[in-house]
């Protein structure tokens, strides 16, 4: 039997709501490249923008906002500069630093490939497993979830992701949080 929340019947996630810069390629980019069904279309009141939301699969939805007058994005601020594998993907606290959106490990390389074939950058190949690094550099059956990297229009950084097993087993949750008195802010 699965584990169940005892204090609230949650059922995953209903949207997630970014904002793009420009509403037009990211339908292109969601509905077009990536194959996600446009379910939801509105015109915000007074001329403030729109919201989309988009069909992630599985009862989830992806969502933008296109605001007429909001600030540009601000890499390395509000979302990551690079890609993991490829330079620094940290980002401010509060912002969102990516979304992992789950595929088929069958599936796995031939969608990489599909998406380098339809000219989205993509990074590499990453297998995470318990090692020091947390990058195994060869697939072996430690690793627990298989993943690559690449970003939407907007510098969005997105996952596709793949479990190679069930999460919570004995040796998954052993860290310490860590607290706000331990980073080094720049800011």
């Amino acid at each position: 039997m699965a584990w169940q929340n005892p204090e609230f019947a949650l059922g995953g996630v209903n949207h997630l709501a970014l904002v793009c810069s420009d509403m037009k390629e990211t339908v292109e980019f969601y509905r077009d490249i990536l194959g996600m069904r446009l379910v939801k279309t509105i015109d915000l009141p007074r001329g403030l923008g729109q919201h989309f939301f988009f069909d992630m699969g599985g009862g989830n939805c992806l969502a933008f906002f296109w605001f007429a007058d909001n600030p540009d994005a601000v890499p390395g601020v509000s979302a990551p500069v690079a890609l993991p594998g490829e330079g620094d993907f940290s980002s401010a606290v509060g912002s969102m630093n990516h979304i992992a959106i789950t595929v088929p490990e069958e599936h796995f390389l031939a969608y990489r490939d599909k998406l380098l074939g339809r000219g989205v950058r993509v990074g590499p190949v990453i297998d995470h497993d318990d090692s020091p690094l947390g990058v195994a550099p060869e697939l072996h059956d430690g690793v627990f979830v298989r993943s690559f990297y690449f970003q939407d229009p907007d510098g969005i950084l997105l996952e596709f992701a793949c479990w190679r097993r069930e999460m919570g087993q004995d040796g998954d949750v052993v860290h310490e949080p860590r607290t706000a008195a331990e980073r080094t802010s720049a800011g």
